[in-house]
């Protein structure tokens, strides 16, 4: 249904619903049939008949929704005992003596069992270091793991998931809110070791840990016509955990302008920073609030449908929310222009 309300206006550019259908196409099926999913599409859709000239802009969120979604290629993995140079003839024509049994006393399919090195040295296999000590050809070490290292981990991951969901379904008092170890706590911990063994086991796949989230792009700022300073603001925006005020922007503008020798006057850079602060805070909060539309949720809330907004059945309470809004934004400027009267 979206695709067909999609054909008509996007006539001119006939390469873009194919590219939609193969993003569907690479997407997890269980994420295709969930009600996730039917949400997000049924809210593009009311968006799309509500303003048509946007079509573009609702297709290229469905792609950002999908690609975060999409199946993740497994790396092909070599077995722990693999060898990668040719075998020697073996010195022991009739069988191996007593004195090589110690490496051969354990079976390789044995699960439970130590890999033991020809040093005498041994893992655990539960040890998240073990298996990724590997010997390149050239005598450095590689950053890949074992197959059971990554089995365990992978594993830990799921235990993990399965006692954050125990959390979230915990009944709670006022005693549990006051607690130190309150189930919110805990499930921050656990959330915060997740995090962790995820980017271990990157590191173990030799892969990206990147997830595809809005807020893993890059925001290309191009608002002034001063290509130093687009360069300059667009790198100070694009780093990590970072929200900046209007001394940030006007400091990265005078420094553009001092190095460059742009001879900008103080007044002009003022007003340019007026204007690339709205721009810049309008652009990361939007990108903020796709982020949280597209993660915020749990499992206790799926059965949540959109249709039950009550200022969709009440005019009077969408007219309330909409005049919030305006004198929000009102609020907003206005405390932009006091500070900027400040700096003066």
């Amino acid at each position: 249904q979206f695709l067909s309300e999609c054909a008509p206006l996007t006539r001119e550019h006939p390469e873009v619903l194919p590219f939609l259908r193969a993003r569907h196409g690479r997407a997890r099926p269980d994420f295709r049939g969930s009600a996730e999913f039917r949400n997000i599409l049924s809210r593009l859709l009311r968006r799309l008949r509500g303003h048509r000239a946007k079509v573009y802009v609702y297709i290229n969120e469905l792609c950002t929704v999908l690609k975060a979604r999409q199946l993740r290629r497994r790396v092909p993995l070599r077995a722990p005992g693999a060898s990668r140079e040719p075998a020697e003839p073996s010195q022991y024509p009739h069988g191996p003596s007593h004195g090589s049994s110690q490496y051969l006393s354990t079976s390789p399919n044995d699960p439970d069992a130590p890999s033991r090195c020809p040093n005498g040295s041994s893992r655990h296999p539960h040890d998240p270091n073990a298996g990724s000590s590997r010997d390149a050809p050239d005598g450095r070490s590689r950053p890949g793991g074992s197959r059971r290292q990554i089995r365990y981990l992978e594993n830990l991951l799921r235990v993990y998931a399965g006692e954050i969901r125990r959390l979230q379904e915990r009944e709670l008092d006022f005693q549990d809110l006051d607690s130190a170890d309150s189930p919110y706590l805990q499930e921050n911990r656990l959330k915060r070791r997740m995090m962790r063994i995820f980017r271990r086991l990157c590191q173990l796949k030799e892969c990206s840990s990147l997830t595809g989230r809005v807020l893993e792009q890059r925001i290309r700022f191009r608002g002034t016509r001063y290509p130093e300073v687009n360069r300059r603001v667009e790198r100070f925006i694009n780093r990590p955990d970072v929200f900046p005020d209007y001394s940030d922007i006007l400091r990265e503008i005078r420094a553009a302008s001092a190095r460059h020798g742009l001879g900008l006057a103080r007044r002009h850079m003022e007003n340019m920073a007026q204007e690339v602060f709205r721009e810049v805070g309008n652009r990361l909060q939007e990108r903020r609030h796709l982020d949280l539309v597209y993660n915020f949720g749990s499992h206790l809330t799926d059965q949540y449908r959109p249709g039950s907004d009550p200022a969709l059945a009440d005019p009077v309470l969408a007219q309330r929310l909409r005049r919030n809004r305006r004198v929000a934004l009102a609020r907003l400027d206005g405390v932009i222009q006091h500070f900027c009267r400040r700096q003066e």
